[in-house]
């Protein structure tokens, strides 16, 4: 998976479904992770650590239901934005998908096209540099859409991975990410590249807001990672 595009998680046991909203949600531009059951969907959520989920409620194992429970009890995964999907119209069954932390319920049948909106919706407001949202923090400004940084405005230069590492401590200030969570954010799953790298880029990134001076904003946080601020 691409390190600088979003994972989704797609949990849905109908496999021309699952084939269709991937095809789709790939031709957006996501890595998609797929399940076809409730327990796979766990397995796989650990393992991909996805940007978003949409999860089908009826699953073979473990129900939708549970899964968002458990995604949605733990502090640090509380945050990843759940869309269920269900063919359950009734609103108690709404309410009861919305009060087990689901960020959103859609119902079965539903327009591809609406879904895919509801999902960029969930990640403008987690992931918002790759919706291609604007970020600042202090006198940093960066663009998602146009690739640019000013720092006190005046444009800093950064190489894309910078870019991409400089996103990922803006959308989470004060956050401490290890560097095995920023090799999979910035570089991929895929890509095997050694934790000794991260601290290169971070020197670079480093380097690079302070271009025209200013204030080290990165925070080295001594056996763990890094942060902004």
């Amino acid at each position: 998976m691409s390190g600088d595009k979003p994972t989704v998680l797609l949990v849905e046991d109908e496999a021309a479904q699952r084939e269709v909203l991937s095809y789709n949600l790939e031709a957006e531009g996501f890595a998609v992770a797929r399940a076809a059951d409730g327990e796979e969907a766990m397995l796989l959520f650990e393992e991909a650590q996805p940007d978003l989920v949409i999860l089908d409620w009826m699953l073979p194992r473990l129900s939708g239901i549970e899964v968002c429970r458990r995604i949605k009890i733990r502090p640090e995964t509380r945050g990843v934005p759940v869309i269920m999907l269900s063919a359950r119209a009734e609103e108690v069954d709404r309410v009861r998908g919305l009060e087990t932390g689901a960020d959103d319920y859609v119902v079965k049948p539903y327009s591809v096209i609406e879904l895919m909106a509801r999902v960029r919706a969930q990640l403008r407001r987690t992931r918002p540099a790759a919706a291609g949202q604007a970020l600042s923090y202090d006198d940093i400004l960066l663009d998602g859409e146009t690739h640019r940084v000013t720092r006190a405005g005046r444009e800093l230069k950064l190489g894309p991975t910078e870019f991409r590492l400089l996103s990922t401590f803006m959308e989470k200030p004060g956050r401490v990410w290890t560097r095995e969570q920023l090799l999979d954010r910035v570089w991929g799953r895929d890509v095997f590249v050694d934790t000794r790298t991260v601290d290169v880029h971070v020197g670079r990134l480093r380097k690079a807001l302070g271009q025209h001076g200013g204030d080290d904003v990165l925070r080295t946080v001594r056996g763990t990672g890094y942060a902004l601020g």
